[in-house]
């Protein structure tokens, strides 16, 4: 199924691709992503020979109904992995532990080390906790991958995509086996996921911005909140109903 949909995509799309030698031809490997849209998920496995697994939440396997089956079945079919957000730590723990798994097995594992996907177009910091804590557990090579336009394709929100030509920009891989087994060290985490974060940042071109996407989000969402109340305040007064 995942040749029939990245197949399918490839035709509809025709994304350009620069850099597929920097992908492996066996053994495992870490692709860390920047994160545009809720279709950099299918796009970069649809122009691998290999196959790649990114983690999803476990309620798009687990919906029920016929849109619930065909969804699952979607997801399955492009190598997405389920994570049970529940326990202890959530996702975040659980995450960590699928991506050793796949690693381990010898595969491609993806991860967006934003954490969620870009709410302005924008590069946002890296978390240290899921790339960084598996990397260096597991001592594979990271290789920093950029989506290019993808946002413009499928907006949040936006459920039939535009038609158009996304990019992949794949760089080289980079070699974290000097940290090998110091995944509890705050620091080395932070310094590893920058580093990643810095060469998706050369091959994407975006704006780097040292706060967290899910803060930004927040930001954008009060600031929003605050923008509706100030101009229902001032019509408010227009009406002459309220002072």
């Amino acid at each position: 199924m995942k040749f029939s949909i990245g197949g399918s995509l490839k035709l509809a799309f025709r994304p350009w691709v620069e850099g597929l030698e920097n992908i492996p031809a066996e053994g495992p490997a870490i692709l860390a992503s920047n994160h545009l849209s809720f279709s950099d998920s299918f796009f970069l496995p649809a122009v691998l020979d290999r196959k790649v697994t990114f983690i999803a939440k476990a309620e798009y396997f687990t919906s029920p109904g016929v849109k619930g089956k065909l969804t699952a079945a979607f997801f399955k079919g492009v190598g997405q992995l389920p994570v049970d957000r529940s326990g202890a730590r959530g996702a975040g723990e659980a995450a960590i532990q699928s991506g050793i798994k796949v690693i381990e097995a010898g595969e491609l594992f993806g991860i967006y080390p934003e954490g969620t996907r870009s709410p302005d177009g924008r590069l946002y910091r890296g978390k240290p906790g899921g790339l960084a804590r598996v990397a260096l557990a597991t001592g594979a090579p990271v290789i920093p991958v950029a989506m290019i336009d993808t946002e413009k394709i499928q907006p949040p929100g936006k459920v039939v995509p535009k038609l158009m030509r996304p990019g992949i920009r794949i760089g080289k891989p980079l070699d974290f086996s000097r940290y090998h087994g110091m995944d509890n060290d705050r620091f080395i985490l932070r310094s590893v996921t920058d580093e990643v974060m810095y060469e998706i940042m050369k091959l994407s071109g975006q704006e780097y911005v040292d706060i967290y996407a899910t803060a930004a989000k927040r930001q954008i969402a009060d600031a929003e909140k605050a923008a509706k109340a100030t101009k229902a305040e001032k019509g408010e007064k227009a009406d002459g109903t309220s002072e």
